[in-house]
């Protein structure tokens, strides 16, 4: 089995997909108007609209409602990040960098549905090698 993708639900599909493309310099690739993924080498990030919820099952997610997930995403420069989105007024700050007691140094952020996003930076040796490329 391989993990290929997280998938957001949300009302407005093109600010979501803007955010992700400027916070994460990845261009989406669009399928239709109500889906768009940005693939990374490991991954990808799927956005949909409330129009795909039913061809799967009705009522079964809901935009702007997550409280328990973060999305993550490995950056060689977790400081120019925070710089970058700070002067595109991109994601709403929750965290400045911070380094965690496990290594990582972290930014985090919301995006404009509330979804929480964890931008890192490992800089201790276990942590750099648990993530070596």
């Amino acid at each position: 089995m391989d993990f290929v993708s997280i998938r957001i639900i949300t009302g407005d599909v093109a600010r979501l997909v803007d955010f992700y493309e400027r916070a994460t310099g990845v261009e989406a690739n669009w399928s239709t108007e109500d889906f768009a993924e940005l693939r990374t080498a490991s991954a990808a990030l799927a956005i949909a609209g409330t129009r795909t919820v039913p061809l799967f099952a009705p009522g079964s997610a809901r935009p702007a409602d997550n409280h328990s997930v973060i999305v993550e995403f490995l950056v060689d420069d977790v400081d120019r990040v925070h710089r970058e989105l700070a002067d595109a007024s991109a994601g709403d700050p929750v965290q400045a960098p911070t380094t965690m007691p496990w290594g990582n140094r972290s930014l985090l952020v919301r995006d404009p549905d509330g979804t929480l996003v964890n931008f890192f930076t490992p800089v201790t040796p276990a942590a750099k090698a648990k993530f070596a490329r």
